[in-house]
């Protein structure tokens, strides 16, 4: 399970390779996770993204970025897409790619926002929405090496309905606590009431600044704004806080 964290060196420019669609799975009533196989797919590291085109028959081409939601497994890569209503590609992606379908992907993008299993200090994911997605791979990741670094996810939702990855994060694995927070609904009795990510929910379900722990912030650009402001505020070194955020591209 140790390859999980070593990708392969790519040399030379990235290309487009071509990407078959094996497995379709839900996750919430507007995301799906799909699978695909890419033969000599160059491995990745947790936190990093590819770019997935589409072609017509007519000959026009358009393209996204994704992250990639799965720790390394040979050639077999999982993207996490959410419809994004009028969008031009997720909604294909998700209402129309069948099993056997191909698209073209170019990867892996990225080596800034990615986690290293050999880092050993305490890691901090705060999540917005979809933005959980790269921060899966690192716990798909701690958990495939067998890492025991601790780990603590503050996830921010509208409603019970919008959770990703719920039984995965229900499973109890040592040394990562998740923490659900819920900005319009909250489940009856929820220790939290409904709202957005506020600084005491950092010193509450985070790390201490004094414990020096890798942040990764993930999100709609004012989410992520907001939560590094807060970590800054709190006493969490710059340095330490990296950010990946999205916002409206088409879908």
């Amino acid at each position: 399970m140790a390859r999980a964290a070593v990708p392969r060196r790519l040399k030379g420019r990235l290309r487009w390779s071509v990407a078959e669609l094996v497995e379709r799975r839900s996750e919430t009533p507007t995301a799906l996770t799909l699978a695909f196989t890419v033969p000599g797919w160059p491995g990745h590291l947790p936190g990093q993204h590819l770019d997935l085109r589409l072609t017509a028959e007519d000959g026009y081409s358009t393209q996204r970025s994704y992250s990639l939601a799965s720790a390394p497994d040979g050639d077999r890569i999982e993207l996490t897409v959410q419809r994004v209503e009028d969008g031009e590609v997720s909604p294909y992606l998700t209402d129309d790619l069948a099993i056997g379908d191909q698209v073209e992907v170019r990867g892996p993008v990225g080596g800034w926002f990615v986690w290293r299993p050999e880092q050993t200090e305490p890691v901090l994911l705060v999540a917005g929405g979809s933005g959980l997605v790269p921060l899966m791979a690192m716990v798909r990741v701690r958990r495939a090496t067998g890492n025991r670094v601790p780990f603590r996810l503050l996830y921010s939702v509208r409603d019970c309905e919008d959770r990703m990855y719920v039984p995965e994060l229900r499973r109890g694995d040592p040394g990562l606590d998740t923490t659900f927070l819920y900005t319009r609904s909250a489940p009856s009795g929820w220790p939290r009431r409904a709202g957005r990510l506020t600084r005491q929910d950092l010193v509450r379900w985070g790390w201490p600044a004094e414990s020096e722990p890798a942040c990764y912030v993930c999100g709609p650009t004012g989410f992520v704004e907001a939560a590094a402001t807060h970590l800054v505020v709190t006493g969490h070194a710059p340095e330490r806080i990296r950010t990946e955020r999205f916002g409206p591209s088409g879908g």
